[in-house]
């Protein structure tokens, strides 16, 4: 099987804020990531807090660009749901789903005829003709979420957004996640949930210290680092 997206020994580095007399003003995110996406695979991606998970899937949106080695597109759509990335504040609800949209490859009046299915799916009521900036961080998973599910990219990269919000809307969301998996969406996810991971992934990723350390089944990845968190624990 080809795959939809290829990343070839990737690396990310970000300049360091702070003292100008440091010798090293920047560090390594990624320093060197090799993957491949499958077309209708559930890919978990598990590391450490500071891993590059996120940087990960900001390489893969096509959000930033690798310091080295390529992205390799192979003519997919991606859109990438992350409660940091994709909106803008002063717009409100409404504005920001026609924004998403269209960055996405959509003309605006494909993502018009959508907009009363993704408003209610979203569950925001009069909110969603307010600024999002007054949003609460669960409210921006819910447009997010509601924006992706239904105008349905061919690869969709989640960033923790399955864990914020309230009970309701986690569990519509994990539906709507399972239902995606049952139609071969392609999905890229990034968790803290081992659960999850276990139960909604076909392959798994641990990105460690900036390179892939393991892949492959999500039992065996997740033991793997679990094993390599017990290490950590006891220097």
């Amino acid at each position: 099987m080809k795959p939809v997206i290829s990343l070839q020994d990737v690396a990310v580095r970000y300049k360091r804020s702070g003292n100008l007399f440091q010798k090293k003003n920047y560090y390594n995110a990624l320093k060197s990531v090799t993957l491949d996406i499958y077309p209708g695979e559930t890919l978990g991606i598990l590391g450490k807090n500071g891993a590059g998970k996120s940087t990960l899937l900001r390489l893969i949106s096509g959000v930033i660009r690798p310091d080295r080695g390529q992205v390799i597109n192979y003519g997919v759509s991606v859109s990438l749901l992350a409660l940091q990335a994709g909106f803008d504040p002063v717009l409100n609800g409404r504005d920001n789903t026609i924004l998403s949209g269209m960055l996405q490859g959509y003309s605006r009046r494909e993502v018009e005829k959508r907009l009363d299915e993704i408003h209610e799916y979203s569950e925001l009521g009069e909110f969603f003709f307010e600024p999002v900036r007054t949003y609460s961080t669960g409210m921006r998973a819910r447009l997010g979420f509601s924006i992706t599910t239904i105008i349905n990219p061919d690869v969709l990269l989640i960033d923790e957004v399955l864990s914020v919000g309230d009970q309701h809307f986690r569990q519509k969301a994990e539906r709507a996640m399972v239902e995606k998996i049952q139609s071969q969406q392609t999905i890229v996810l990034v968790s803290h949930s081992h659960h999850q991971i276990a139960r909604l992934c076909d392959r798994a990723v641990l990105i460690d210290e900036g390179i892939t350390f393991a892949s492959g089944e999500p039992h065996e990845v997740l033991r793997i680092y679990e094993e390599r968190l017990e290490e950590s624990n006891t220097i």
